[in-house]
């Protein structure tokens, strides 16, 4: 009962109730908050097998507290649910320092990819391997998918989870993307922080294809 802790309804100040996901987690928990996305988890035995998932995955440094999108990933893909729009083959990124370059790009990405069985070999710049690579991205997918050039990076965040380690720490990164009419959020996590930005990333290209994100302008 909800209102054994909400002092007010949520929808009277403009907010709305949301279920957190987390290590601690149970399977309920799990089955509500994938009906809140619209996802049929009434089998106990598969909510019990994404419940551990999402245990095993919060113990290497993940949070999905603040990435419903990549919970929803996680949970399509684990139940058969996920039409993957894109194939990638794979991505390079190099960044180097040019002296008096006017326009700020020190990075350069190639991303390799097939989608809607077209093969794809992008080469994307920017400021900064992040940029580049979503800058690649784009490219590889408009072709394909033209609403992707409406998706914007709004906010990236990267946390060092295992202090002490130095450059060798386990990092996880947290994507903010929208369309201009939605929001969602992607995290990625490894000891390479350029990887676990293109996790990120790419989970947040791929969320906005599956759900079928257009932007405010289609």
């Amino acid at each position: 009962n909800e209102n054994l802790y909400q002092h007010t309804r949520p929808e009277y100040v403009g907010n709305d109730m949301r279920m957190l996901i987390s290590n601690m987690a149970g399977r309920a928990s799990v089955q509500i908050k994938g009906g809140q996305l619209g996802l049929d988890l009434t089998d106990r035995e598969m909510a019990g097998k994404i419940t551990d998932a999402i245990k095993e995955r919060e113990a290497q440094g993940y949070s999905f507290e603040a990435a419903d999108a990549s919970f929803e990933l996680l949970v399509r893909s684990m139940t058969g649910q996920l039409e993957l729009p894109f194939e990638l083959i794979g991505w390079r990124v190099f960044t180097e320092e040019i002296v008096n370059r006017s326009n700020g790009d020190n990075s350069e990405a190639t991303v390799k990819l097939v989608a809607k069985g077209q093969r794809q070999s992008v080469i994307g710049e920017g400021n900064g391997p992040v940029n580049a690579l979503g800058d690649a991205l784009i490219k590889a997918l408009s072709p394909a998918y033209p609403q992707v050039a409406d998706y914007e990076l709004t906010d990236y965040r990267v946390r060092i989870l295992d202090e002490g380690r130095g450059t060798d720490a386990t990092v996880r990164v947290l994507i903010d993307t929208s369309d201009g009419e939605q929001g969602w959020t992607t995290v990625g996590v490894g000891t390479n922080v350029i990887e676990a930005s293109w996790e990120a990333l790419s989970d947040a290209y791929l969320y906005g294809l599956i759900k079928g994100y257009a932007g405010a302008a289609n």
